[in-house]
């Protein structure tokens, strides 16, 4: 039974995931992942699914990692923090290569893994409220497993300008960026998410998974070697001093050591 995540699919196959970590604004735990990687492989199979919508509970869309599974990785062997790292890999490519048309309800706040989990989705339609940022070296870590579907959603070019400052930015600039496809009001999220949803409707599925496979096809892969590769630079990170002064930092509520001013 699903515990961190709830899946509903309507009578016509549109399916409704939704990250159910309010109380911890629905950052990604090991259990998470590993039940987002399980549901993408159940929808992704199941004919009756014609378009899934990824949603969130409470006022935060994913706050990124979890903090304390982060720090168990500080803590870990070199063995542990590779299969952590893999794991979190191997979810959002589940995710990004699921061959059912899958579209981001944003709202509040995105950092770090959220950025990831949205740009994996086919359409992202988001708030004017929306707050991101890929957080990640404000911590001592970096970007590493998110970072192939970030780049492949806003070009390697204009993910500079977020993806070492750690800065955050609005949903203007995210749709600038490419990270929304829409920005609407929030009293009109919800009908205008179902809209784009209920448009495959009239869609051939199998059609459907196929245009999505072919576009795949045409950017720079993100196969096994440039996965496995970024787990081992998230792994690498994990050990460096940096990243346990700056998770420390976070749990102590002060400024890490490199912090100015």
């Amino acid at each position: 039974m699903m515990e961190t995540i709830r899946v509903d699919t309507d009578g016509r196959g549109i399916a409704t995931l939704t990250l159910a970590r309010a109380e911890k604004h629905n950052a990604m735990s090991g259990q998470m992942i590993a039940e987002l990687t399980e549901a993408a492989g159940v929808l992704g199979a199941d004919p009756g699914v014609r378009a899934v919508i990824l949603a969130a509970e409470g006022p935060t869309f994913c706050a990124g990692g979890d903090l304390g599974w982060m720090r168990a990785q500080v803590d870990a062997d070199r063995a542990t923090r590779m299969a952590e790292a893999n794991k979190l890999a191997m979810m959002l490519r589940a995710l990004d290569r699921m061959p059912k048309p899958l579209i981001a309800r944003v709202h509040g706040n995105a950092f770090g893994g959220g950025v990831g989990l949205l740009s994996v989705c086919d359409m992202a339609i988001g708030t004017p409220e929306v707050l991101m940022g890929l957080t990640e070296t404000r911590l001592g870590l970096i970007p590493a497993t998110i970072g192939p579907y970030v780049a492949a959603r806003v070009g390697p070019g204009r993910a500079r300008s977020v993806f070492l400052s750690g800065r955050r930015f609005d949903a203007d600039t995210a749709r600038d960026l490419g990270l929304l496809t829409r920005v609407v009001p929030e009293f009109a999220l919800d009908a205008l998410v179902m809209e784009e949803a209920e448009a495959f409707l009239s869609c051939a599925p199998g059609a459907v998974g196929a245009a999505k496979q072919l576009l795949a096809g045409f950017a720079a892969p993100i196969d096994d070697a440039l996965l496995d590769r970024t787990a081992a630079a998230l792994a690498d990170q994990w050990e460096q001093p940096e990243a346990v002064e700056g998770i420390a930092a976070f749990f102590d509520r002060r400024p890490a050591a490199w912090v100015e001013g």
